[in-house]
This record gives C-alpha cells, sequence and structure tokens, in this order.
C-alpha cells in the first residue's frame, strides 16, 4: 500500500461530474489520504462529506449556475475558459502545497496542465463513456469546426506552451491521458475494443453512499412509480414536462415524481394531477431505488444509476453524449429512445407501458443489475489510483 499522500481532484461544478467522484474520494480520505478538492463553493457540502478539504473557485459557466441554456449548445469553447481561468486559482492555492497526484474530470482539464507543469503524476476520472477523439467522426468533427471558427484550437496550445506544456491537439490532451479511471459499467462503453486497456481502466459507478442526497418515500398505494428527469443543465423544456402531465396525470397505477430543474416555473406546467409531485431537484438515486421506470435525459450518471437499479428506460436526450448514450441502451435492449420533438404525450405513455409490461425486458435489466452491481466501483477506483502513486 502507497504512503498517504497529498491528492488534489479538479472538477466542474455539475452533478452528473462531481456526484461519480465523492465515493471515490471517501475511499482515498478512508485509506489515509489527504485529499483537495477544486470546485464551485456550491458543492462545498456534497464535498465535505467525504472529508476532502474544498479549495473553492467560482465558475464562469452560466450552464452549471442553473440558467436556461438550449439544447446542443456547444459549451467546449466556454469550458476552455473556465480552464483558464481555473489554473491561476490553483497555482495560488497549492504553491505552499503541491499534490502528489492530480485527479481530474475531462471537462476540468486545467488540473492535467497543472500537474504537467509540475512534473505531477495525474489521473483521468471519467464520470463518461471512454471518448475517442477522431476530428473525422461525429460528434468531434462538428465540435472542432465551431472551435476552429473562433480560433480555440490556437489559442489551447499557446496556452499549453505557456504553462510549460508542450503543444497538443486539444481533444487529443483532453480526452488521451497518461491514465484514466471510468466510473461506468463496462455495458455503456461503445467500441470496447478499441480502447486501450493499458491507459484506461473500468471501476464501475460508484454508489455507495447517497445519503447526502437526501431521501424519498415511496406513496402508500402507489402500484408504480416513474421518475422523470432531465438532469440539471438542459431543464427549461415546459413542452416536455406539460407532455408527461398529459401522458401519466391520472394514470391509474402510476405515481410520478418530476424534476423540472431551476430553470422551469412550475406554474408554466398549468394544473398538477394529483398522482404528480413536482420539485426543481430531488435525491435522484433515493427515488430510483424505489421506481418502476425512468424517463431521463441519458447523462451518463443516471444511465448507469438505471441499470444498477434495473429499471427500463425512455431516453430523452438533449445535449453532449447523450444521445449516444440513449441509442447504447436501446442497443442493451432496455430502453426506448425519444428525441424531444418526438416525446408526445402518446409516445411517453407508449413507451413507457410497453417497456415495463415486457418479460425480455425485465430478463436483460436483471442480467445487466447484477453486472453493474458486480463491479469494484469505489475500491476498485481507489485501487488503481493509488497505482499512479507507486
Amino acid at each position: 500500500m502507497p504512503r498517504p499522500a497529498h491528492i488534489a481532484m479538479v472538477n466542474i461544478p455539475a452533478h452528473g461530474h462531481v456526484n461519480p467522484s465523492l465515493d471515490v474520494i471517501r475511499e482515498l480520505v478512508s485509506r489515509g489520504h489527504r485529499v483537495s478538492y477544486v470546485n464551485d463553493p456550491a458543492f462545498a457540502e456534497q464535498i465535505g462529506t467525504t472529508g476532502a478539504r474544498l479549495v473553492p473557485y467560482q465558475t464562469g459557466l452560466e450552464v452549471l449556475k442553473g440558467r436556461a441554456v438550449a439544447p446542443g449548445t456547444n459549451i467546449h469553447g466556454m469550458v476552455f475558459g473556465e480552464a483558464q481561468a481555473m489554473l491561476p486559482r490553483m497555482r495560488e492555492a497549492f504553491h505552499d502545497d503541491r499534490p502528489d497526484l492530480v485527479l481530474y474530470d475531462f471537462m476540468a482539464y486545467a488540473g492535467r496542465v497543472l500537474a504537467d507543469g509540475w512534473g505531477v503524476p495525474s489521473v483521468l476520472v471519467l464520470p463518461s463513456r471512454v471518448a475517442q477523439a477522431d476530428p473525422r467522426v461525429e460528434p468531434f468533427r462538428t465540435v472542432m469546426a465551431a472551435l476552429e471558427a473562433e480560433g480555440v484550437p490556437e489559442r489551447f496550445a499557446k496556452w499549453l506552451a505557456e504553462n510549460g506544456v508542450a503543444p497538443q491537439d486539444m481533444f487529443s490532451y483532453m480526452l488521451r491521458p497518461d491514465r484514466g479511471v471510468a466510473l461506468i459499467p463496462r455495458a455503456l462503453q461503445s467500441a470496447l475494443e478499441e480502447i486501450d486497456p493499458e491507459v484506461f481502466s473500468f471501476a464501475g459507478p460508484c454508489l455507495d453512499n447517497r445519503e447526502h442526497q437526501g431521501s424519498w418515500t415511496r406513496p402508500q398505494g402507489a402500484q408504480k412509480v416513474l421518475l422523470v428527469s432531465l438532469g440539471s443543465a438542459f431543464t427549461h423544456q415546459p413542452a416536455f414536462y406539460r407532455a408527461c402531465l398529459e401522458a401519466f396525470g391520472d394514470l391509474p397505477g402510476w405515481h410520478v415524481v418530476l424534476q423540472v430543474g431551476k430553470a422551469t416555473d412550475p406554474a408554466e406546467l398549468g394544473p398538477i394531477p394529483a398522482n404528480v409531485e413536482v420539485h426543481p431537484w430531488v435525491p435522484q438515486f433515493a427515488v430510483l431505488r424505489q421506481a418502476d421506470a425512468f424517463i431521463t435525459h441519458a447523462g451518463m450518471g443516471g444511465c448507469s444509476e438505471g441499470l444498477y437499479c434495473g429499471l427500463p428506460m425512455v431516453a430523452v436526450p438533449q445535449a453532449a453524449d447523450q444521445f449516444d448514450n440513449a441509442d447504447r441502451l436501446v442497443e442493451l435492449g432496455v430502453a426506448r429512445r425519444l428525441d424531444t420533438e418526438q416525446a408526445t404525450a402518446e409516445a411517453l405513455r407508449s413507451a413507457v407501458l410497453e417497456l415495463t409490461t415486457d418479460p425480455a425486458v425485465a430478463a436483460r435489466l436483471a442480467e445487466l443489475s447484477a453486472e453493474v452491481r458486480a463491479g469494484g466501483g469505489a475500491s476498485r477506483a481507489a485501487d488503481l489510483i493509488e497505482a499512479a502513486l507507486v
């Protein structure tokens, strides 16, 4: 076992990026390591439960502040600006207390720049699938075209050089680390045969301890429970929520938990049926463990939790990797994909009822749930991270 070390974790303040890491950080702290977690103060409480020390910075990403952002928004340019602002804050915070190892999220690659500039080992901690940085294929072709139009790749290479790092291709630097640990089920990784096992390892989702998120109790008499959530970023979709109310409101035997995010005023939804509860945020995992179906934006965290709980899913992707995640769930035989414009009340109701009554779907979910639950989770992730200290 390696000696106790100072480990820095660098992340963006988004639930889908922070939540998967928390049990890993908690495990590292329990093994005697001192962990400094770089994030916006909005996540101070969650990070504090792990025993890590918060190193605060104020995010500049509007998409993460609960404000309405159009689906399909390309945020990679904004993420670069975030990295540029974050790096000086980290240099200041760690000037007299350099970490022995830096962990970083793929959207917080300022962590890798800090580590490379100081000659410190680093590990990419992925809350999503391992992506291949190939500009010839989607979505990278479209993303790169947008970034090139703004001159971002050239500014990125210059930024690396200014911080003591040899200039490299932007996406290769973001997505091709020295070492990477993916906190997702192997079943959700597409093209698994193309992943270099010398670089990337799969620890599976880390769902051991979510009590800090709060609890939820299934109402007495609810024969079926449905959770509807589009995550925490691209949530201003009142027409979609109204379609859900039309589809499942007063549906016999069903109780619906509808999460609408901070950007949607419940008044936009009209009358709320008696069998529906509406919230800006819910403790998702607590609800899913008592649910029977899940309508999701197909963020990787939700997909992983859905498989862990053995739930049929209707995927309504909004942005980024969610479209690929939705397709992967369909390939696994446990979901239907409905793009936002297709998510009518009739289509939503039909998809949920078909999925929840199909014995083949139930059998496949039982198989996948057992596989996900058998993964190493936080303990395996911590082992892999400690190996980078040796």
